[in-house]
């Protein structure tokens, strides 16, 4: 997420709150040992469970244009948001890898 490495920016979380707002507070971080991979603090008013999508929402100032497949990340999908729906526009796979190498 080069937009929190960048900024630096904390980007919204769809039904979150800030630190200590709600009754359960996390540090979200990603899954590479980039320094950017910590995200920040939220709270919920539910503990988050494995599996579970968070939805980051205004992610897309650096996003698609500085992204990378560091470590073998696979780059993000783009979806159009009309109203309550979600159109997937692109998905990438191994063969988008692989072509950047």
């Amino acid at each position: 997420m080069p937009d929190v490495i960048e900024m630096p920016y904390r980007p919204p979380l769809r039904d979150s709150g800030q630190p200590q707002e709600k009754k359960y507070t996390y540090r979200l971080g990603g899954p590479t040992c980039l320094s950017g991979d910590i995200i920040g603090e939220y709270s919920f008013d539910n503990p988050i469970k494995e599996g579970q999508t968070l939805i980051f929402e205004d992610m897309a100032i650096y996003s698609m244009v500085k992204n990378n497949t560091f470590n073998g990340m696979p780059l993000p999908s783009i979806y159009l948001k009309q109203g309550s729906d979600y159109t997937l526009l692109k998905s990438f796979t191994y063969a988008d890898f692989k072509s950047r190498l």
